[in-house]
């Protein structure tokens, strides 16, 4: 009896450490709502939906029900990948943009600063609890992928490196989307400037590498010779994260398309870094400072008065 007295007294010091007072609070309101169910049934109905119809509809053009081939097996999966990428993209800023300043609009953000949380506990803790709901959906997912591998063509190393990338854009999507929610006091300005920005960086960097592409192709149509000023517009795609998504399905597309920008081909061929390293490594360094900027911001500072 003393030995499970202490047991327990350690499991309850080791759950006092890793799940705070407003952790808890939140994974308790989030995960024990019948909306939370009914938002993961609607999820991976539309996920198993969408597998489905994509296997029915790629064995019917092929003209034959009774054989699958292994190429299709993994266009099916990359379309699956990509499906996920966007429902992904949709609900991670919607389920931050809100969490600092809804505690505003309801007048108990004063009431949470004055505990003995610190800005870095709190500002985490919401990251955590908001994003935690996401990942256990995208974890649910995992069966209707596992039909993929009853056709071939996948490794299990692309599997797991593709769910990888989900956690990260779960995790700089929210950084981005609390960090709004810390700088905006309205709720509804905050989830438009996150989705904005969303779209920027998956719309706007695509625009911005065919613009600069296009000047390129021009300079080495009128040169004969690629620009070496040029040589750097393959890596605007390492801002995008659909690019980078794509250069994990094909890990090729990063040699051919740096390739085909600074005119080397195979030069270089095995060196530097993947895409989606290069998009890791850009976004771990952004998502780092938006927090950071939401942890300092989130207290407020009272103004000095100058001495006349």
């Amino acid at each position: 009896m003393r030995n499970d007295g202490m047991a327990a007294k350690g499991l309850n010091g080791w759950r006092s450490k890793l799940i705070n007072p407003v952790l808890d609070k939140e994974f308790r309101l989030r995960m024990r709502s019948a909306r939370s169910m009914w938002t993961m049934f609607a999820y991976l109905l539309a996920i198993g939906l969408f597998a489905f119809c994509s296997i029915y509809l790629t064995q019917e053009m092929s003209g034959n029900s009774n054989a699958f081939d292994p190429e299709r097996s993994r266009v099916l999966f990359y379309a699956l990948s990509f499906a996920q990428l966007g429902l992904i993209t949709f609900m991670a800023p919607g389920l931050t943009a809100g969490v600092v300043s809804g505690e505003r609009e309801k007048q108990t953000l004063n009431l949470l600063l004055t505990t003995q949380q610190s800005s870095t506990t709190i500002i985490l803790s919401k990251l955590v609890s908001s994003l935690g709901f996401m990942v256990l959906i995208v974890v649910s997912t995992i069966p209707v992928y596992g039909m993929m591998f009853l056709y071939g063509g996948i490794s299990p190393s692309q599997l797991l490196l593709v769910f990888l990338f989900y956690f990260f854009m779960m995790i700089v999507l929210g950084s981005f989307g609390i960090l709004f929610s810390t700088l905006f006091k309205r709720t509804m300005i905050s989830v438009i400037v996150t989705y904005g920005l969303t779209l920027f960086i998956y719309v706007g960097t695509l625009l911005i590498f065919y613009v600069f592409m296009t000047i390129e192709n021009n300079m080495y149509s009128s040169s004969g010779q690629p620009p070496a000023s040029m040589q750097w517009v393959g890596h605007i795609l390492a801002w995008n994260p659909g690019a980078a998504l794509y250069s994990i399905l094909e890990p090729s597309i990063t040699q051919e398309l740096y390739s085909s920008v600074s005119g080397n081909t195979g030069a270089n061929k095995g060196k530097g870094l993947q895409l989606w390293q290069e998009f890791m490594i850009i976004y771990a360094v952004l998502s780092a400072g938006a927090l950071w900027l939401s942890i300092v911001k989130l207290r407020p500072r009272l103004k000095r008065r100058s001495n006349k």
